[in-house]
């Protein structure tokens, strides 16, 4: 993998931890929900320190994923129609509806 995906994939990793602890620390509740993660991994990640948040960031492998394992999820996002205004709405609830990450 070339160094330019590597260091890409660092600053998305490290803008994704970043937000998720402000996102836990300002409202845990709906930080899990929006990030789809876990009471426990939403712990272990508004309790990490600094240091901690950048040596995480600097692996090489990406840190979120889509929730789109669904197709449906998906093709509902991107289907134009008519009633386009409901299609954010209608993607909400259906990945609402799965459950939260584990680490195994």
């Amino acid at each position: 993998m070339s160094n330019d995906y590597l260091s890409e994939i660092r600053d998305v990793n490290l803008s994704y931890l970043m937000i998720a602890q402000q996102m836990i620390r300002h409202d845990r509740a709906e930080a899990i929900f929006r990030l789809g993660i876990s009471a426990e991994i939403a712990d272990l990640i508004a309790s990490m320190s600094n240091a901690q948040v950048l040596k995480m960031a600097s692996c090489n492998v990406m840190l979120s994923r889509f929730r789109f394992d669904d197709s449906t999820i998906l093709s509902t996002l991107v289907r134009e129609k008519s009633g386009a205004g409901a299609m954010p709405v209608h993607a909400s609830i259906i990945m609402a509806s799965q459950a939260p990450e584990q680490v195994a």
